[in-house]
């Protein structure tokens, strides 16, 4: 896969998106305590608020944002996500109130659909044989923007609270520039969809893409997967705490050093697996490195071996391009904004669920009436949703490729 200015500016868009929400997390405890003259305790209650509204208005509008790049094209949508982004960002910097930083992070989430148009517009310029790679590189940029955003966030917090907003908007600002000189549009007449509101809400897309063969069933174990994989940045703070004894600037680089394997899991592992393995055999490999990685993660004592694990644990991650690029194949071309936008939805619903499971799990397991005291049960509860999501996925029967959505 060759990397050209359009390329570019879609994994920049991506990356930028990412780094935006790392780059305000350092400073989210001590805004939230500014704005609200309330302790941390109370500030953390509003953090988990402000986290939880941006992860519903993705689940909400992914399929809206999605069908509308099926419509109007990608170019528009991305250009307008980030002129948006952008102005939100400044409205967060200037905020006085907790409702006014809510209103952004409602407003942000909803512009947090770049990544599924991203995602369309790679599925649009692609091959099928390709797409898993572009997939890839797009899971790729995220995860080195969320690597990057909190170790830029941190330092830009010691200029104050709103400086890492002033930053995230520069980005976004600059890179809504870039588009507009280089993004062509790959939505054409043969690929163009009508709107239409029963297929944009999320229950009715959901509806008429898991009517196609098999997808039904992939999007379950899409779901499974996400709960499953988002225990590490939901639980691994707590989890390093309670069981190594970590201060937080350990927890920042073992983070990072996840991150940064990911990215590279993504952005390079996976061209090499999906050429040498296909499409199914490196989500069943993805799937196996998961299951071993939470065995181990749940008994782990050392925190040196931890380290040692993270890599290995990574490569669970090669198994999301893959079944982005399966589903694809199985989506007619009119119908590729629509399907990553349902992605989105499903990974942002699943944003929603991981952390009131896992943080439960961990706080059940460590409190004082716990029957054992275990700080990796999260890690054994993923264990069972990623074998469950296993079974679901090898007791499938393949489709054919669809030629158009209905």
């Amino acid at each position: 896969m060759r990397l050209n200015l359009p390329t570019t500016f879609v994994l920049l868009t991506i990356m930028i998106d990412a780094m935006g929400i790392g780059l305000i997390m350092p400073v989210m405890p001590d805004l939230i305590q500014e704005v609200q003259g309330t302790g941390l305790s109370n500030a953390a209650i509003w953090g988990g608020i402000l986290t939880t509204t941006y992860a519903v208005m993705q689940f909400v509008f992914g399929p809206i944002i999605g069908n509308l790049s099926d419509r109007f094209g990608r170019r528009p949508i991305l250009l307008l996500s980030l002129f948006v982004m952008a102005a939100d960002y400044i409205v967060m910097a200037l905020a006085g109130s907790i409702w006014l930083l809510l209103a952004g992070r409602v407003v942000g989430g909803i512009t947090a659909a770049t990544h599924s148009t991203a995602s369309a517009f790679m599925a649009d310029t692609l091959p099928p044989e390709h797409r898993g790679q572009g997939f890839g590189m797009v899971s790729a940029a995220f995860g080195l923007g969320f690597v990057l955003g909190p170790l830029i966030g941190g330092v830009l917090g010691d200029l104050g609270t709103r400086a890492p907003f002033y930053a995230a908007a520069a980005l976004a600002g600059t890179n809504f520039l870039f588009g507009l000189l280089i993004l062509p549009e790959t939505v054409t007449d043969e690929n163009r969809r009508p709107f239409r509101w029963r297929r944009a809400n999320p229950l009715g897309a959901f509806a008429n893409v898991s009517a196609l063969p098999g997808l039904g069933r992939m999007l379950v174990v899409f779901f499974l997967y996400q709960v499953s994989f988002n225990v590490y940045p939901v639980i691994w703070s707590y989890f390093s705490t309670a069981r190594f004894g970590w201060d937080s600037s350990m927890i920042g680089v073992s983070l990072a050093a996840f991150g940064i394997s990911i990215a590279i899991v993504q952005g390079g592992l996976i061209r090499v697996a999906l050429a040498r393995l296909g499409e199914r055999r490196t989500v069943l490999t993805g799937f196996a490195f998961g299951i071993v990685g939470f065995i181990l993660l749940g008994f782990v004592t050392n925190g040196i071996l931890a380290l040692v694990l993270t890599p290995f644990a990574a490569i669970m991650a090669m198994a999301t391009p893959a079944m982005q690029a399966l589903m694809s194949r199985d989506t007619g071309a009119d119908a590729q904004g629509e399907l990553q936008g349902i992605l989105a939805s499903v990974s942002a619903l699943a944003m929603i669920v991981s952390p009131l499971l896992m943080t439960s799990v961990f706080a059940y397991f460590t409190g004082p009436d716990a029957p054992v005291y275990l700080p990796g049960a999260p890690f054994l509860a993923s264990l069972l949703l990623i074998c469950a999501g296993a079974g679901l996925f090898l007791t499938q029967n393949r489709a054919p490729a669809a030629k158009s959505a209905p």
